[in-house]
């Protein structure tokens, strides 16, 4: 066999033990599967922007779903439940690693306050469908934002004293992690367009808060792995 011959065998030999093909390219290296986060909630998230600017906060390594539904509610009993509607199949279907739920605002309409005792039932049974998917789902509860309009029968102080509570409650029974982006605001109505709906700033901390938390979700889970 000639020289010439052999030397063309080694090369191609050396090109693809290395990974590289006979034409030259690179071999495809595996991808690595994302994280995927399910945005559930109300119009603060379908509307806000705060998905996607999570979405730019997590990077590449997470795909973030926006699943919010407006004027929807915990409540069972009210006219548009959030799990009567069909984002909440999307979001099921979307097979979420992290579910972010931030809704509550709607329930605090002084017509539903008749509901307050089975608020906490809902609440679980919304968890529950999440965590009855494949797979292990980390569950981050939310604390809405704070009210300061109330043309629309929306009362700040039963979000804050009964839901909030309700909140607490169900975290503590099922093992849950809370988000507070209730406190983000303090006093300050400015982070909002008319009362309830957040700005672009608004949404900004909410999104940050949530991004802190994802984040520490992640290492917890990392550690209890190793």
């Amino acid at each position: 066999m000639h020289r010439t011959t052999l030397l063309a065998i080694g090369i191609i030999i050396i090109m693809l033990a290395s990974g590289v093909a006979a034409y030259g390219f690179m071999a495809p290296k595996t991808s690595i599967r994302q994280i995927r986060v399910a945005c559930v909630g109300d119009s603060i998230t379908e509307g806000s922007g705060y998905p996607d600017k999570l979405q730019s906060l997590l990077g590449t390594d997470y795909s973030v779903g926006n699943f919010g539904v407006s004027g929807s509610t915990v409540s069972l009993n009210s006219e548009k439940p959030y799990m009567n509607q069909s984002k909440f199949q999307e979001a099921m279907d979307f097979q979420p690693d992290i579910v972010v739920i931030m809704l509550g605002t709607n329930d605090a309409n002084v017509n539903l306050s008749k509901y307050d005792q089975s608020f906490e039932d809902d609440y679980g049974k919304l968890v529950n469908a999440f965590q009855n998917l494949e797979g292990e789902q980390k569950m981050l509860v939310v604390k809405s934002p704070p009210i300061f309009n109330n043309s629309l029968n929306l009362n700040n102080t039963y979000l804050s004293n009964n839901e909030f509570a309700h909140i607490d409650n169900l975290a503590n029974q099922m093992n849950l992690y809370t988000v507070n982006v209730n406190d983000d605001f303090g006093n300050n109505p400015n982070y909002f367009y008319d009362g309830v709906h957040p700005t672009i700033e608004g949404a900004n901390l909410i999104a940050a808060d949530i991004y802190g938390n994802i984040i520490s979700v992640s290492q917890d889970s990392s550690n209890q792995t190793q």
